[in-house]
């Protein structure tokens, strides 16, 4: 099946990912800034990653605005971001990216990424400091406030080729 890999990355998490992801499935694969200049309609399945920001997924507006000219195509969606897999709150927050009839339109993946503080851009860096600030300053944190404190202070990265198995799984149904 002639397969396009997309990606938005910030800090090379997300990139990772659709180059092994492409790589796989024996896919092209190019970034979102070339990518959205491209006549797709070639492609029988379109595979979008962004990275996550806030339970948001970068330039997914794009991706959606389209997926009506995409109805005879396999559509799925991955989102990197610095949660582990097990994070309860992933779940809802993909959710919230689409509508419930876009969700029987497209598959949606999360991988785990990390954080890349040297490659982050000056608007990223103060949002997650301030987030990390604020994290610190709560008087009487959670567990799960405490580990995300210890992991967001400093870069870290967690991503792995077995993520990808499900995507791939989900391409060859």
């Amino acid at each position: 099946m002639k397969t396009i890999v997309i990606y938005n990355s910030q800090t090379g998490f997300t990139k990772r990912y659709a180059e092994w992801i492409a790589e796989a499935a024996g896919a092209d694969c190019l970034a979102f800034s070339t990518a959205k200049k491209k006549d797709l309609t070639s492609y029988k399945a379109i595979i979008f990653g962004g990275w996550a920001c806030a339970g948001g997924i970068s330039k997914i507006r794009w991706f959606k605005s389209h997926m009506d000219q995409w109805t005879d195509k396999k559509l799925i969606v991955f989102c990197v971001g610095g949660s582990p897999l097990d994070n309860p709150d992933i779940e809802p927050a993909l959710k919230q990216n689409f509508s419930e009839t876009e969700r029987k339109k497209v598959n949606v993946f999360y991988c785990p990424g990390g954080f890349d503080y040297e490659k982050m851009s000056v608007s990223s860096k103060l949002m997650m400091k301030m987030f990390l600030n604020m994290l610190k300053g709560k008087k009487e944190k959670t567990e799960a406030e405490q580990v995300m404190i210890k992991m967001i202070s400093s870069s870290y990265d967690i991503s792995d080729k077995k993520y990808i198995k499900p995507i791939l799984q989900c391409l060859e149904r």
